[in-house]
């Protein structure tokens, strides 16, 4: 059985938990404490020396971290992840574009703000994050208003990437009402057998 490491208010750590429920795969999660720091002990770090999470304990003893290389790992050999080669490639530019253009901007404004509070010596980085974010979900209502999920008719691991995030996204100062693609998305994602909401998550 697989044991994952992690915090479920982290949206990395939420897209794990998304998957496992979705292919209702057996596992036990081991809630670790960010702010606390118990990422960063001796003992955490002999499993990830990067110090952090989510992070994925196989039953070999092995352990995978990175979200989106965990949600690959999982999601191989179903319908999560294309056999296509493009429709596959299409995933990981997703995927490369969650972390790189979206992640940055929408995610750190949220931590800014949920975590920290929205603390007076970070507010100026807080507002500095809202173009970038704004620039990544008009990317992706492009997208969402030509196909029902980003790869085409069926949800794949590339909408766990982005839905992880982008549902929270008011939790960082992102006002979703201009988006209708991607609020209709995010409606159909909520629809799918077995989900779960994020913890502490009320919408």
């Amino acid at each position: 059985m697989y044991t994952v490491y992690g915090d479920l208010l982290s949206g990395n750590c939420y897209k794990i938990k998304l998957l496992l429920e979705f292919l209702q795969i057996p596992h036990q999660w081991q809630h670790v404490d960010i702010l606390a720091g118990e990422c960063q002990t001796v003992e955490f770090k002999q499993k990830n020396a990067n110090g952090k999470i989510p992070l994925l304990a196989l039953d070999n003893g092995e352990y995978l971290a990175e979200s989106n290389a965990i949600l690959n790992y999982l999601a191989d050999g179903t319908d999560y992840l294309p056999t296509d080669k493009l429709q596959r490639a299409r995933v990981l530019q997703w995927q490369f574009f969650e972390q790189y253009s979206h992640e940055p901007y929408i995610a750190v404004a949220r931590y800014i703000n949920k975590y920290l509070g929205l603390p007076k010596e970070r507010e100026a980085e807080y507002h500095a994050k809202q173009t970038g974010g704004h620039k990544a979900l008009a990317v992706m209502e492009q997208q969402l208003g030509k196909t029902p999920f980003l790869i085409e008719d069926k949800p794949t691991i590339a909408d766990i990437s982005l839905y992880a995030y982008t549902h929270v996204a008011h939790e960082g100062g992102f006002d979703l009402s201009d988006y209708p693609a991607i609020n209709d998305w995010l409606k159909r994602f909520s629809q799918i057998p077995h989900y779960t909401k994020m913890s502490g998550d009320n919408g």
